[in-house]
């Protein structure tokens, strides 16, 4: 039997590595981060307990990766389904949706997240990360930003402050509320993306800043 060529490996090692990245958020999501361990996150995903130091240097690196995965993939999902549409403004209400929506399907997962990178590890750059960060600087490109270098820091920013709003234990903003704050500021309709049931906040939109 033939050695396996370096590109079989290549992909068997990406195929394991995104096991534990999904495996990662699925637990953390149901258990919490204390209560799942990283034999846990192994059993999950079908491999070996010392891929994990392998391919991760700690549990809260593989933690952010994992979240930053699921969140570069629910992005890139809503800014590819159809109608497929180049337009800008179209886009960009699809990405606040689909960011605003994590919080919403997922809330134990990203709570978890947000209140690792407030910690001393800080905020983990990583190649998910990294993909995350191209979709959204495409976004505010194709928005038509003059200086997409200043606006897409800009925008993570306002998406994780609408995050952390949401899910603040015993003071969540409402989403409806944060959405047309985030669609105001960028001057979009609210029927943009997928508007929420009931309308926007107090029955009538502001309208959009010139």
């Amino acid at each position: 039997m033939s050695p396996r060529s370096a590109s079989v490996n290549e992909e068997l090692r990406r195929r394991s590595r995104e096991r534990l990245l999904h495996a990662t958020a699925e637990l953390v999501g149901e258990r919490g981060y204390e209560a799942t361990t990283l034999g846990d996150i192994a059993d999950r995903a079908g491999t070996a307990r010392g891929l994990i130091s392998y391919y991760f240097p700690g549990k809260r690196h593989l933690l952010q990766s994992a979240v930053h995965r699921l969140m570069h993939l629910t992005l890139e999902a809503a800014l590819e389904r159809e109608p497929r549409t180049e337009d800008g403004r179209e886009r960009l209400a699809r990405a606040v949706d689909a960011i605003l929506g994590l919080a919403r399907d997922r809330p134990r997962l990203m709570r978890t997240h947000m209140a690792g990178i407030l910690q001393a590890e800080g905020f983990v750059r990583c190649s998910e990360q990294q993909r995350l960060a191209e979709l959204l600087r495409e976004t505010v490109v194709r928005y038509g930003s003059p200086d997409p270098d200043t606006d897409y820091p800009l925008l993570r920013a306002l998406l994780m402050g609408a995050v952390v709003a949401v899910l603040l234990p015993g003071a969540p903003m409402p989403m409806a509320r944060l959405r047309a704050e985030l669609f105001q500021r960028y001057g979009l309709d609210w029927e943009l993306g997928v508007p929420p049931d009931g309308g926007p906040p107090g029955g009538t939109f502001p309208s959009p800043r010139q």
